[in-house]
């Protein structure tokens, strides 16, 4: 079964290419997170979660959620990470992880696409974006190959920076980086609520028309990315930044 999570679409792209190719199921962990529910799910395929990485790690609320769920049948545990870079020291972590669960790990898949991070870094232009999707592609059809087989993934070996990435720096970004509070809304905004049924931790709500943000944020840029007028910013570090949506696997 392959389980994911996505903020603006690249991840579920990911995860809709590999169900594809594998003729398998795919389900979004999105209701199960956003509803406070855990998983209860039984596969006779392997486990493969799909998830972006946030700050070289799996995002601590898809992290949770696997913690919190029961995946029986299959042991085998696949990770498939889409990055604006590298993932960093990622798989000592979900090593970790799968053990705690039950799991059995077999490797980690890092997918190189357009950054979706409008909080902080510039976003790719369309033609740059259709071309890390296509480079994309072999990439996770050679992983299939692998899941298929049963084989592990042939990742790359962590240097010890990685390991710092994903360790001490993960840390030090969710304490400091991560808040709801520099988000702002312009007279733009339509009141059409989309923003508060996408926030995934429900963190969005809408008063007097307007959305309104709470502390508990995970900075998936769903908000921000998918306002169908742009009416929504990040401060000032989003002015003037493309926003992003993944195009729909085809």
């Amino acid at each position: 079964m392959i389980v994911y999570f996505s903020g603006t679409g690249n991840s579920r792209w990911c995860a809709d290419l590999l169900a594809n190719r594998l003729q398998d199921e795919v389900l979004d962990s999105f209701g199960y997170i956003q509803n406070g529910i855990a998983a209860d799910l039984i596969s006779g395929k392997p486990w493969v979660f799909v998830c972006p990485t946030y700050a070289w790690k799996i995002p601590h609320i898809f992290e949770q959620f696997i913690r919190s769920g029961s995946f029986m049948g299959e042991q085998e545990a696949y990770f498939v990470l889409t990055c604006g870079s590298d993932v960093g020291g990622a798989g000592a972590f979900l090593d970790e992880l799968c053990k705690s669960v039950g799991l059995r790990y077999m490797g980690i898949l890092e997918v190189v696409l357009p950054e979706n991070y409008v909080a902080m870094f510039p976003i790719p232009n369309e033609k740059k974006s259709a071309r890390m999707f296509e480079k994309a592609r072999p990439i996770l059809e050679e992983a299939a190959a692998h899941i298929e087989a049963r084989r592990p993934l042939p990742g790359k070996a962590p240097t010890s920076f990685d390991r710092l990435k994903s360790n001490a720096v993960n840390k030090v970004f969710y304490k400091h980086f991560i808040t709801a509070k520099p988000f702002t809304v312009s007279n733009k905004c339509i009141g059409c609520g989309k923003c508060a049924k996408e926030c995934v931790l429900n963190n969005v709500t809408m008063q007097n028309g307007k959305p309104v943000w709470g502390a508990n944020c995970t900075h998936c840029m769903a908000c921000i990315c998918g306002c169908p007028t742009e009416a929504i910013e990040y401060g000032l570090m989003s002015r003037g930044k493309r926003r992003y949506q993944a195009p729909r696997y085809k």
